[in-house]
Formats: C-alpha cells, sequence, structure tokens
C-alpha cells in the first residue's frame, strides 16, 4: 500500500500536513507493507529535507501512489482520477461552494474519505485540528482584548511557533478583573480552557460566576445544558438537548449580562436554538464587548460573528445598534474574532496532534481488513457514486 502525502494547493496557503516526518516513520515502522511518497512543498511546515532525513523519498509521483493524504479541499484540476484521497471536502453539510469539488471527486471515479467523518463505532470522531483551534482562538481572543482597550499588545500567533510561545507571551501580561464565558466542552472548549488555565485564570462555577465579584480575572466554562433550557420547563439533559434541540431555547442571555469576553467553541447542530440574537446584542444590559468565536458560524447562534475573519486581519467590531461592521476600538463596538482556519496559526503542534490521531486510528484499518469500519463509514464516494451512508447528498450534487 503506497501513501502519498500531497502538496497543500488551496489558496490562502495551509502549512499543516497529515502525517509529520516522524509520523511516517511510525507507520512504516508498524507496517511492513506501508511505503510513503512525499510530494514537494515550499510552504509544508515540515521542509522536503525533513522528510528526507528520515529515510522518504520526496517527488511529484501522486500517480504512483494508492492512497492520497491532504488537509484542505484539491482543487479540481489536481485532482487524479481512480485513486483514495483523504482531506476536508467541506460538503457533508451541503456547502454550495464545495458542490462542483464533490461532482468532480464523482466524475473522475475517486473514493473520498473525508476527515470530518472518520468515526468509531459511537460515531465520535477520531482525527480532528479542534483542540488547536480552541487554543489558537482563546490566544487570539486575549490579543483582542488587549487592542480593543489599548492594554497591552500580544504578537500574533502566527508569529510564533508553538503552543508554548503562544503561553510564554500570555503569562507576560495582566488582565483586568474580568469575567470570561466560555461555552464548549469538547475538543475546541477544551483547547481554550488550557490556555485560561496556563495563565493562572481563576475557574468558577455557574452560580459564583453570575451572582458574585471577583477581585482578580475569573472565567467560567459552560455546556449545552447550562446555555440551554427546554421550552415546557421540564428539566434538560445534555442527552435530550442533541436529540431535540428544537424543544429547547436559549438560556445564555443572564451570561451576556455579566461577561465582559465570550469565547465561543461550542458545537452548533441544526435546529438549536441561537445563543443570543442581534436583539439581545441591542439590550443596555448586554455587556461583552469581546468575542473570539471558534465555532464561527455566519449569520448563527453568535448574532455578533457577521463574516469569517482571516489570518492577516483577524479583528473587524461589530454594531449592535447599525447590525453592521465598524472599527472594532470604537466604544459602542463589539470586538470580533472571527478566523476560521486557527489550527493553520501552528501548524506544527496542529500536524503533529492530528498524525498521531490518524497513525493510531485509521492507517492500520487499511492493513486489518478495515474490522472496526473506520474506512466504511468515512468513505463518501465509490465507483463513481455516493455510498449508501451519504446518499443524502444526491439532490445536492445533482442540483
Amino acid at each position: 500500500m503506497k501513501f502519498g502525502i500531497i502538496r497543500e494547493r488551496k489558496s490562502p496557503p495551509d502549512r499543516r500536513v497529515v502525517l509529520s516526518p516522524e509520523a511516517c516513520q511510525k507507520v512504516v515502522a508498524h507496517q511492513s507493507k506501508a511505503e510513503i511518497i512525499v510530494e514537494p512543498s515550499p510552504i509544508r511546515v515540515f521542509s522536503d529535507e525533513e522528510y528526507k532525513a528520515k529515510g522518504f523519498v520526496v517527488a511529484s509521483k501522486m500517480e504512483e501512489c494508492d492512497v492520497l493524504l491532504g488537509v484542505k479541499e484539491v482543487p479540481i484540476k489536481s485532482l487524479i482520477p481512480n485513486k483514495k484521497y483523504f482531506f476536508f471536502s467541506h460538503t457533508i453539510k451541503e456547502q454550495p461552494y464545495n458542490k462542483k469539488l464533490l461532482r468532480a471527486v464523482l466524475e473522475k471515479n475517486i473514493e473520498l474519505y473525508d476527515h470530518e467523518v472518520i468515526t468509531n463505532q459511537k460515531e465520535q470522531r477520531l482525527v480532528a485540528f479542534g483542540r488547536y483551534a480552541g487554543i489558537v482562538g482563546a490566544y487570539n481572543g486575549l490579543r483582542t482584548y488587549g487592542l480593543k482597550y489599548d492594554l497591552y499588545q500580544l504578537p500574533k500567533a502566527e508569529n510564533l511557533a508553538n503552543q508554548q510561545e503562544l503561553i510564554q507571551e500570555l503569562k507576560k501580561i495582566k488582565l483586568p478583573n474580568i469575567k470570561i464565558i466560555l461555552t464548549g466542552r469538547g475538543r475546541v472548549g477544551n483547547g481554550a480552557k488550557e490556555m485560561l488555565d496556563a495563565m493562572n485564570i481563576r475557574k468558577v462555577n455557574v452560580t459564583p460566576y453570575l451572582e458574585e465579584t471577583f477581585d482578580e480575572p475569573v472565567y467560567c466554562q459552560i455546556d449545552a445544558s447550562d446555555y440551554n433550557k427546554r421550552k415546557d420547563g421540564v428539566r434538560g439533559n445534555k442527552a435530550d438537548f442533541f436529540a431535540n434541540p428544537e424543544e429547547y431555547k436559549s438560556n445564555f442571555f443572564r451570561f451576556t449580562q455579566v461577561s465582559d469576553f465570550f469565547i465561543a467553541g461550542h458545537f452548533y447542530g441544526q435546529g438549536a436554538p441561537y445563543l443570543f440574537t442581534r436583539e439581545d446584542a441591542k439590550q443596555e444590559d448586554f455587556k461583552i464587548k469581546v468575542v473570539a468565536d471558534v465555532s464561527c458560524d455566519i449569520d448563527g447562534p453568535v448574532a455578533t460573528t457577521i463574516r469569517p475573519s482571516t489570518i492577516a486581519d483577524p479583528i473587524y467590531g461589530y454594531d449592535p445598534k447599525t447590525e453592521s461592521e465598524t472599527d472594532f476600538k470604537n466604544e459602542s463596538a463589539i470586538a470580533v474574532m472571527a478566523v476560521d482556519n486557527l489550527p493553520c496559526e501552528i501548524p506544527q503542534d496542529a500536524s503533529e496532534g492530528f498524525g498521531q490521531a490518524f497513525v493510531k486510528n485509521v492507517i492500520p484499518a487499511f492493513f486489518n481488513g478495515d474490522k472496526d469500519g473506520v474506512l466504511e463509514r468515512a468513505r463518501m464516494t465509490q465507483n463513481g457514486k455516493l455510498t449508501p451512508r451519504y446518499q443524502y447528498l444526491s439532490d445536492y450534487v445533482g442540483s
């Protein structure tokens, strides 16, 4: 079985890779029938020379490989027919901007495996960059807070090497006695939590966070059952919420009345209530002035996120009264950081973490007959057709 590590060609450039040189070594050490060829790349976080030093062929020979491994969408013109591909296709939610890509995959008889749907038998994701989005999102949010109020200046995350350098910079700053609300307890939320904990910011539970004042900065990490409640008044729980999101309404506004800074690290599912609306943001007792929207659902559950921002220009202002963009330093503006490709800012850490999970959970499936169904669940297309699991995309790809 010959694996190819493809060059990332999507713009803006992405320096991440599925397998680092060390991860490649682990693959061939554990799987005697595995070979790896690395396509040359001028932007990859690990240089061509680093792969060569570990004994791997670096050459433009992807057509010789059976399985091609990438991170972001492959441009249509670069797709090689009749191959197995792994990348984030951004099609499983019927995203209109990638409809042509999925059509091309089918036309070229490509077997597509989407990283986003690589799951175990309990449908839990096995490989993801979410933790790194949370890490960088929290850092960028804290950087935004300093810029909004001219309190301190942090370097951009993309100019630092890894998480440890981000933490070192955060330890140099002193925050005022603010309250930080963090949504989500998954990979993203817990990645953000790592950064707040590294700064030794005190974590408090919901009741004291809502009711008490503190002489130091504090944060509160909440989950779906904390910011949603059943419409009928019956006590709900997280499992019920995910099963019946339409039965719930937001209970988040109480946090907006006491919070200065919001880190959005939650998962937003179809049919779930918005956390706060544009009308909510107009209220006089809406206190949040900085939002780091790591989840970045546009015109969605976080009303201030009206567009994604970029690594080059990560912050914009939201004027609650006009519901439009403005200078984030304006006194009335809510500063919004909504970069939608945050892990790109620490590509080495992100690639190493992703690769460890891929080597552990995915590579063995090619050599054990896919005994746990990992490949079968992630396979979106085969023999020029959508697989049964993804037949729901038929209208999307055919329209």
